[in-house]
């Protein structure tokens, strides 16, 4: 389970095509959601971390969202992103683990979960309800999904529950909304919890 926390295990799964939960496609509940935003959102700062293949950052791409940042410490996704996006900014494609981002250097007003919580080593999930809370501005949010199911194995993607969500994020965050996703893709029904909470103060 130690080799989720290692690029290369990660690269090499890019490589051979074997993320085996990759849709293929922007996540139905978060293109709605996205498609609900006002326009005077297109200018705040989003995180999208271990975007992978990274559709939903594609697509606030396409929808005029000028200010999106991508981090994948697999370097295979964020070249094939960047193939398909070339007018992205390059700046805003960052090779590196999410646990060592700087939150004096980066701050944002929202991050979007999308696979990244279900892809790290369990044993890190506090540590990274806790990275997420300092790498948000006062108010920030944190909107998503996550796996209500067990999986059964020793491998990505890791499941859970809602109670061990809702136990482990109260900490830092109010949660404003966690419920079960009533437009989750096809493959995912049933199986997903929509989030969206508020950092505390």
């Amino acid at each position: 389970m130690e080799n989720v926390n290692q690029a290369q295990f990660w690269q090499q799964r890019y490589e051979q095509d074997s993320i085996g939960w990759d849709m293929g496609q922007v996540s139905p509940p978060l293109k709605a959601y996205i498609d609900q935003l006002a326009e005077a959102a297109k200018n705040q700062a989003i995180l999208v971390p271990g975007a992978g293949n990274a559709y939903e950052v594609g697509y606030l791409y396409e929808q005029g969202f000028t200010n999106v940042t991508l981090v994948d410490f697999a370097y295979a996704p964020i070249r094939d992103f960047a193939e398909r996006h070339p007018d992205f900014p390059s700046d805003k494609l960052i090779c590196a683990d999410f646990f060592d981002l700087s939150d004096e250097q980066y701050q944002f007003d929202w991050v979007f979960e999308q696979t990244f919580f279900c892809a790290i080593n369990p044993a890190r999930r506090d540590e990274y309800v806790e990275k997420m809370a300092r790498l948000l501005k006062p108010n920030g949010q944190l909107i998503g999904l996550l796996f209500d199911r067990d999986f059964g194995r020793q491998e990505p993607p890791f499941g859970g529950t809602k109670e061990e969500y809702q136990q482990r994020f109260a900490t830092y965050f109010d949660i404003e909304i966690m419920e079960p996703s009533y437009n989750s893709h096809l493959a995912r029904q049933g199986s997903e919890l929509f989030i969206k909470m508020r950092v505390k103060n």
